[in-house]
């Protein structure tokens, strides 16, 4: 019955959501995080729940009415005990970023505990490698400290700028599975993020334009609270699909920050599987990232495409492909730069618009199959 009743409300469902998320574009944030290890979880138990509630049923309509059982069976879901995964990967930056087109390596790691399938406690560990446009094409004005007019400009091609970008996050969640009337089931869960970042170098340190004052700022670290809600809108043999929401609150302000209220993820999830051991997937994300140059938080707009294939029963390989920016911030890329001394022009803030970047990463991992990113 589920599975009939999720079936007739996917089209719409999709349509709907997609029209909202793919018109715009966005620079990987705590989005793609949360899309690549608390997704993946929920979904597992999702199909889990759905598959077991489907076995029930065959069973049931095997009985004779008198001796079908009075309750529910038990629900199942979450993996128990200790599970894992990690991986290596690779990226390439895509589009005009007028610079080289390889970025650093990484690594993600994910340690959880079941302590029932319908509890889970989970750490991980995930980095993302982007370079943003902006930086090195086009030219910018270039301003004395507390002068208003600009008294010059400044070709980015020839200025050597390096903003390879390397995000790491920690994510603490804790994951509940709950079944709606027996029928429709969904996944809750209370998630922490620590971001920190690499630009061009070992930190994320920054002197930004402030008001007519340079700001010396980590550009990229933030700590996040959500709570998350994952629930299933398709289910098929060959198909399956869910959407996330995620209210999400600052810890604390920091930088140029202006306020705290929640702000809203939301994540849908399409993955079709051709074989028992691939899976193409599509997820757009609504987000709201909140770093501390941002004033208010950025409008993002993304997209991640890609496609798992397991070569065996512990490892796996997957390419993912994804791309954004910020709608409510343009243009995108590096917009001034600000000298504190005239002659030379030394040590410059900066104001950056939004930033806009595609990459394609590539990685290979281990782990136990019922939590693969599959």
């Amino acid at each position: 019955m589920l599975r009939r009743f999720l079936g007739r409300t996917a089209s719409l469902t999709l349509l709907g959501i997609l029209c909202a998320a793919l018109p715009a574009a966005a620079d990987s944030g705590i989005g793609s995080v949360l899309g690549d290890q608390l997704v993946p979880s929920a979904n597992s138990a999702i199909k889990a729940a759905i598959r077991e509630q489907s076995l029930h049923a065959a069973d049931v309509a095997q009985v004779p009415p008198i001796q079908q059982p009075a309750k529910a069976p038990a629900q199942t879901g979450l993996p128990t005990g200790w599970t894992y995964m990690a991986d290596f990967s690779a990226a390439w930056s895509l589009g005009n970023t007028g610079a080289s087109n390889k970025l650093p390596g990484g690594v993600d790691g994910m340690l959880a505990y079941g302590f029932s399938p319908t509890l889970r406690a989970e750490a991980a560990y995930y980095e993302v490698q982007h370079y943003p446009v902006g930086f090195n094409t086009g030219v910018v004005p270039v301003y004395v400290q507390g002068v208003a007019n600009p008294i010059g400009t400044q070709d980015l091609s020839t200025a050597g700028i390096d903003v390879a970008t390397k995000d790491k996050f920690t994510l603490l969640m804790l994951e509940h599975l709950i079944t709606i009337g027996h029928k429709l089931p969904i996944v809750i869960t209370p998630t922490y993020v620590s971001r920190t970042s690499m630009i061009g170098g070992p930190d994320d340190k920054q002197v930004v334009e402030a008001n007519g004052f340079p700001l010396q700022i980590q550009a990229r670290t933030v700590q996040v609270q959500a709570l998350a809600l994952t629930l299933p809108f398709l289910s098929t043999p060959k198909m399956f699909g869910t959407f996330t929401i995620a209210p999400s609150w600052l810890v604390h302000r920091a930088g140029l920050n202006v306020e705290n209220k929640a702000q809203v993820y939301s994540i849908l999830y399409l993955e079709y599987r051709p074989t028992d051991r691939t899976t193409i997937f599509l997820e757009p994300q609504s987000s709201r990232d909140y770093l501390p140059a941002d004033v208010y938080a950025q409008h993002l707009n993304s997209y991640f495409l890609g496609i798992s294939h397991r070569l065996t029963r512990n490892t796996f390989v997957q390419a993912v492909l994804n791309s954004g920016g910020p709608s409510n911030y343009k243009p995108y890329g590096l917009t001034g730069i600000y000298c504190q001394q005239l002659v030379p022009c030394s040590k410059q803030a900066i104001t950056a618009g939004g930033l806009h970047a595609t990459q394609l990463q590539l990685q290979f991992g281990i782990g136990t199959p019922s939590v693969l990113p599959f």
